[in-house]
């Protein structure tokens, strides 16, 4: 399922982008390429090695969906990487189940 969610940066929530992501219940973590991430002036926190996606860090940013705003970590995809909210994600906007959207 996709859905359009905007991205923020916590550091300065008034500086957004709204996008299209792809809801997965299967991933863990959160996905937003590089480029993104570089327009809303987040760095890279640290570097980890995932099994998935090898060499890639993450951070805090911020996600809002049907009006709920929060922080959630995510991974640096690669530039032009398809966002993806994991359940981190869902979880923190107090979603576990998107039916009925």
């Amino acid at each position: 399922m996709k859905v359009r969610v905007k991205i923020f940066n916590p550091v300065e929530p008034g500086t957004s982008l709204e996008v299209e992501a792809l809801v997965d219940t299967g991933a863990i973590y959160n996905v937003v390429g590089r480029d993104l991430l570089e327009r809303l002036g987040v760095k890279p926190l640290e570097k980890t090695r995932f099994r998935v996606f090898g060499g890639v860090v993450e951070r805090e940013v911020g996600v809002e969906l049907i009006g709920r705003r929060r922080t959630a970590v995510v991974v640096f995809g690669e530039t032009g990487d398809p966002v993806v909210l994991g359940v981190t994600a869902l979880e923190a906007l107090g979603l576990t189940s998107l039916g009925g959207f």
